[in-house]
């Protein structure tokens, strides 16, 4: 028979197992969460192009083509050249661009 005010006999380390049981739980979901995430497989492809900062000074870009991995900075310059126009580019309703050689 057990008393109201009896003090429980439990052992602490119960308490502890459970800890490590939902600190396990936990790392399975992160595991699971960053295996899952695209942009940590997006190097394990043969062919990639990553543009940070896109239209600014600070841009860079870089590329990989099979092993080869080559880093492209911005130099804040606008370029100029020669060339000719070579067709024009819509923007339709939904959103999508169509590009039209002349």
């Amino acid at each position: 028979m057990k008393l109201l005010h009896e003090p429980e006999n439990d052992d602490p380390i119960l308490s502890v197992v459970n800890i490590i049981d939902i600190f396990l739980v936990i790392i399975a979901a992160l595991l699971i969460t960053v295996a899952k995430n695209p942009m940590l497989h997006a190097f394990g492809r043969q062919d990639v192009t990553v543009i940070t900062d896109p239209g600014r000074p600070t841009m860079e870009m870089l590329v990989k083509k099979g092993e080869k991995i080559e880093r492209y900075k911005a130099s804040g310059q606008i370029g100029e050249g020669e060339g000719a126009k070579a067709g024009t580019a819509y923007r339709m309703k939904d959103g999508a661009i169509v590009y039209v050689p002349e």
